[in-house]
C-alpha cells in the first residue's frame, strides 16, 4: 500500500477552508476527532462538534474576502508537513479566531504563520497554527511599536525577501559596527 500524499491532502484541506469555504468538506477532510489550536489566541477546536462549531461559526465564514495564503516553504515527513507561509487580508470584517472581539480596521495585514499539521492515514488529525500576535496588532492599529521589539508588516517582507534589514530593532547594533569579527 502507497503512501498517502499529504501535500494534496493538506491543500484540498485548505482549499476547503479559504476557497470553497465549504465547512462539511473541510471536516470531510479529518480524522473523526480532529483538534485545531491557534497557539496565539487559543481558537480552534477539540473533537468533530467542537471543531466543526468553530469552523462553520467563527472561521470559515468569518474570514475577509481577500484573504490569501502565500507559501513559503514546506517540509513533508512521513506523517506531517510543517509549512511556512505568509498570510495575508484587510481587516474589513470581526475575525474571531485571530483578533477576537477586535471590530474591523479596515487595515492590511500580512504575517508569518507557520502550520504544523499531522495526519492519520490519510486524514488531517490536527493542526498547530503559530504566528505573531504582536505584529497582527501592530498593523491593525491596537499596539504602538515605538519603544517596543517588534515590528508589523516587515516581518512578512523579511520572510519573502531576506534582503531587508536585520538587527533593525537591536538600539546597540550600530555599537558593534567595525569591532572586530
Amino acid at each position: 500500500m502507497s503512501a498517502p500524499d499529504l501535500a494534496a491532502l493538506w491543500e484540498a484541506h485548505c482549499r476547503h477552508e479559504f476557497e470553497t469555504r465549504d465547512v462539511d468538506a473541510t471536516m470531510a477532510t479529518m480524522v473523526a476527532k480532529p483538534y485545531v489550536n491557534h497557539i496565539p489566541t487559543m481558537t480552534g477546536g477539540v473533537g468533530h462538534d467542537q471543531l466543526k462549531r468553530f469552523y462553520k461559526y467563527h472561521f470559515i465564514g468569518g474570514n475577509p474576502p481577500d484573504t490569501e495564503l502565500r507559501p513559503i516553504s514546506r517540509t513533508t515527513g512521513t506523517d506531517q508537513i510543517v509549512d511556512e507561509l505568509v498570510f495575508c487580508f484587510t481587516h474589513t470584517s470581526e475575525i474571531d479566531w485571530l483578533l477576537p472581539g477586535i471590530a474591523p480596521t479596515g487595515k492590511r495585514v500580512e504575517i508569518p504563520l507557520v502550520a504544523i499539521v499531522r495526519f492519520e492515514g490519510d486524514k488531517v488529525a490536527h493542526e498547530h497554527i503559530y504566528w505573531d500576535q504582536a505584529s497582527v496588532l501592530v498593523q491593525v492599529g491596537l499596539l504602538d511599536p515605538e519603544g517596543l521589539p517588534v515590528a508589523g508588516i516587515e516581518t512578512a517582507r523579511k520572510v519573502v525577501d531576506n534582503s531587508q534589514p536585520s538587527n533593525t530593532l537591536m538600539r546597540r547594533w550600530p555599537d558593534s559596527a567595525g569591532k572586530p569579527i
